[in-house]
């Protein structure tokens, strides 16, 4: 099949490299515009655009989805098919150019964690499984039929940077297998449960504060649920205290927030229990064990 593929961020890299491959022709990419991504620093391009031009496929930059140009662009490559994986929100018009449709690869179990940040909120919400599926792109947001889905148990320690780099894996083979079944329409599609969707919406920092009046398995599951980014943090004697890996402490009676040492453990109290804090920074530090924080560490012993 000749393929259009878009995305920008190295989650739809293996996804790129194996279609690449494949049997079918990637007849462009479609990637953001370059820009600036430090102060100081000149413009620069998405990791999905300097793959590409690695592999030495053509590359669309992109900034106005609805731009006629950019339409135009696409109608004249006579693509059967749209990959799209970690991009934006296409235009209905668009979507419908190629002509056995666009298909998404989401990193969830649709249709719960509809959104933005699937693997952020399955973790903290506390799942034990989740996984990535792969479907057909529609007018509403990630409400397509299904064509395949794959799960994956999630660790109880495991972070949001952990599962990401699983499931960018995991779900590059399955976008793989689905693209060959719909090159030899061979594939069958059910359509979603919309009363059983779960939203999973953009974090911003304030979403990120972490409540020790909250329960130990709640606060674990946020902390790692939001590590590496955007990461949770709290203040500690006025200045930040981000936190990115942790677990479940032994139950011993600490104020909410009290900070403790046991043995080689950084505990911190919350409502029914504490949490290990293994890996934390505090403002203006580099990021460091819970044991070495607190060496040199002297004052209140309280997060808030």
């Amino acid at each position: 099949m000749r393929i259009v593929f878009m995305g920008s961020p190295d989650f739809a890299i293996p996804s790129l490299e194996k279609i690449h491959n494949s049997d079918h022709e990637i007849v462009s990419v479609v990637s953001n515009v370059d820009k600036r991504r430090g102060r100081g620093s000149k413009p620069s391009p998405t990791v999905v655009k300097k793959r590409a031009l690695e592999l030495d496929l053509p590359v669309i930059e992109v900034e106005e989805l609805d731009a006629p140009d950019f339409y135009n662009k696409l109608d004249a490559l006579n693509a059967d098919l749209f990959v799209v994986v970690a991009f934006r929100i296409l235009p209905t018009k668009v979507l419908e150019l190629p002509q056995k449709g666009s298909v998404n690869l989401h990193a969830s179990l649709l249709p719960k964690y509809r959104g933005a940040a699937p693997i952020h909120w399955a973790i903290i919400n506390g799942e034990d499984e989740t996984g990535c599926t792969i479907f057909f792109l529609d007018e509403n947001v990630d409400a397509g039929k299904i064509i395949k889905q794959d799960t994956t148990p999630i660790g109880p320690n495991e972070t949001t940077g952990d599962l990401y780099e699983r499931l960018k894996e995991l779900g590059s083979d399955t976008l793989l297998e689905a693209v060959e079944e719909i090159d030899q329409e061979t594939y069958e599609t059910v359509a979603q449960a919309h009363a059983q969707a779960t939203p999973a919406p953009k974090l911003f920092t304030d979403d990120c504060k972490i409540d020790f009046n909250s329960p130990a398995q709640q606060v674990h599951n946020k902390i790692r649920g939001l590590s590496p980014f955007p990461t949770a943090w709290a203040k500690i004697d006025d200045l930040k205290f981000n936190m990115y890996r942790s677990a479940i402490g032994p139950d011993k009676n600490l104020g909410t927030g009290e900070l403790q040492m046991e043995g080689d453990d950084l505990l911190v109290g919350c409502d029914d229990g504490t949490v290990i804090l293994k890996e934390v920074q505090l403002q203006g530090k580099r990021r460091m064990s819970g044991k070495d924080f607190i060496n040199g560490y002297n004052g209140s012993g309280f997060l808030h």
